[in-house]
């Protein structure tokens, strides 16, 4: 029974990937299975977008608890915390979408304790001088975040910027200077 939910979960983000507007008959086809089951594990779509919305949310924040230690340089925790989100950024680009659209209220809310702990980081980073000052922390954070989502969501096809861009994009957006993220990065994919 879980294999068939995960099953389901799995070919929904491929399918609203490809089409945020796809609805469950869809995704039942391409998970080789009848719109009732799809429906019996989740009994709407809202159902299965907080599904996805919280399994990406777990996994994001399990990789953050994981990089933020509290002795760690706030850009050093940085680079670390794209490096390691850059593979559920890919996988979950799709919420992007669903966040600016009929979703947007729940996912920002489960989003909420990444958001809090991000800019926690920034602020941090902000106070020992290895982030600009140039927007508060809260808002600086999500505009770095989002560029790394951006990157991912745009480099599908061509696969030809990947982690390192992103990370350094988002750094850039930090105001850690240039060279400074070059060496942060060094020679990581």
């Amino acid at each position: 029974m879980n294999d068939t939910r995960n099953r389901i979960l799995d070919v929904a983000l491929d399918v609203l990937g490809q089409n945020p507007d796809a609805g469950m008959g869809d995704i039942a086809s391409a998970a080789g299975v009848v719109r009732r089951t799809v429906y019996g594990h989740f009994p709407s779509r809202a159902d299965l977008v907080r599904t996805l919305a919280q399994r990406a949310v777990d996994e994001i924040a399990a990789v953050l608890t994981e990089v933020n230690t509290p002795e760690g340089a706030a850009d050093a925790v940085w680079v670390d915390f794209i490096a390691r989100v850059w593979p559920l950024a890919r996988r979950y680009r799709v919420l992007l979408v669903l966040r600016r659209g009929e979703y947007g209220e729940e996912i920002h809310a489960l989003l909420g304790p990444v958001d809090k702990t991000l800019a926690d980081l920034v602020e941090r980073g902000q106070k020992s001088e290895v982030f600009g000052r140039h927007l508060p922390a809260g808002i600086l954070s999500q505009v770095a975040y989002a560029a790394v989502f951006a990157i991912a969501e745009n480099d599908l096809s061509r696969g030809t910027l990947g982690a390192r861009a992103a990370t350094i994009t988002s750094l850039l957006m930090l105001g850690v200077p240039e060279a400074r993220a070059n060496a942060l990065v060094g020679t990581r994919p």
